[in-house]
């Protein structure tokens, strides 16, 4: 199948959001969806951009049954490491269901490590929820480390009231 990856363009916001909320519910979580394609792009396309996006299009003669031409994404931002110096996380990686299996996954997430080697980054982190199989088995096959078993790791968040809480501690 013929596809391309490109970076993402501001009037790519709403399938962006589209696929976020396909991936939601794939992950059985759509409730905690509470970002539309207006954040999307006020967050990514203004002055200080907070993440980066590339996309996956395919040509109008291979759109899918909903006629939709962009059929995948990776959503990516700068963090750093105090060890090992800049680093990049991948928010999302998601590729409609009737486009998996062409490579397309793959070729976003090499465009993602791509940049990550010319932006001189030493890695290329991310997450996968523990009961999806198919994702974690694909990112294993490609090389990545599975920290939490390796190194014991646990990602934590603070959020709504919690961080509020914690936010009014501040001096």
């Amino acid at each position: 199948m013929k596809y391309s990856i490109r970076s993402a363009r501001a009037q790519d916001c709403r399938d962006i959001e589209r696929m976020i909320m396909e991936l939601a519910l794939y992950e059985k979580m759509p409730d905690q969806v509470k970002i539309s394609h207006k954040e999307l792009e006020r967050d990514g396309f203004g002055p200080n951009p907070f993440y980066q996006c590339v996309v996956a299009e395919v040509p109008e003669e291979c759109r899918s049954a909903e006629g939709h031409k962009v059929v995948g994404y990776a959503l990516y931002y700068y963090t750093y490491s105090t060890w090992r110096g800049r680093c990049i996380y991948m928010e999302d990686l998601y590729i409609m269901p009737q486009f998996r299996g062409e490579g397309i996954g793959k070729a976003l997430m090499a465009s993602v490590a791509k940049v990550c080697r010319e932006q001189q980054c030493v890695r290329l982190q991310f997450s996968v929820l523990d009961w999806n199989k198919p994702s974690l088995e694909f990112y294993l096959s490609k090389g990545a480390q599975d920290l939490t078993d390796k190194e014991g790791w646990h990602f934590l968040r603070f959020d709504g009231e919690a961080l509020e809480k914690l936010a009014q501690e501040a001096p």
